[in-house]
């Protein structure tokens, strides 16, 4: 039991895990379950199955889309909220042997660098923010994508990191050099 260690109480970790973002959230628990062995893990499964059962009917047109590679082609232009809620969507519902229509998905997540670049898409603000970190997690460790695919998604997600610590630590770094009189400070 976790409690009886005495190092890590259960409602810790449980309102440490509730203050992640979905994103976080996602990338703690692959790792969770990395750590697992075949029979915990043919367990999750089990209590996952039971739990994804109760959504079943109401996500099932959606899962057809998102298994779909004719649907999902159509869902290429990135910068658009509306597609990035469905890619999100389609990632998540996506079969873990569909190799099919990840490829779709990887090719269109894989311009991410063009649309930053050319488009100028402010990842600042928080929802997109949180969408784009949210859609690499998920890409980047999901099944259905082959190891060169997750590596490459990988990156991506690094480097979207990378942008968003950049322009965090710049703009504390411009509240802190208003802050204190003028004074130039190095965000580390």
């Amino acid at each position: 039991m976790v409690e009886s260690q005495g190092c890590v109480h259960r409602e810790g970790v449980y309102r440490w895990f509730s203050s992640l973002t979905s994103a976080q959230r996602a990338e703690f628990l692959c790792g969770l379950l990395d750590l697992c062995v075949p029979i915990e893990l043919r367990f999750l499964g089990s209590c996952l199955e039971d739990l994804a059962r109760k959504d079943y009917h109401s996500l099932r047109d959606a899962e057809i889309k998102a298994n779909n590679p004719t649907d999902l082609s159509g869902l290429t232009n990135i910068t658009d909220e509306v597609v990035r809620s469905k890619l999100l969507v389609s990632l998540a519902l996506l079969g873990s042997d569909n190799r099919e229509a990840a490829g779709v998905l990887y090719r269109t997540l894989t311009h991410i660098d063009t649309v930053i670049n050319n488009y100028g898409l402010a990842l600042n603000d928080g929802r997109t923010e949180e969408q784009f970190l949210l859609l690499f997690t998920m890409a980047s460790n999901h099944p259905a994508f082959s190891f060169h695919q997750k590596q490459v998604l990988r990156q991506q997600l690094s480097q979207i990191q990378d942008i968003l610590q950049v322009r965090k630590c710049t703009n504390n770094s411009f509240t802190v050099r208003k802050l204190v009189c003028g004074r130039n400070y190095q965000c580390i």
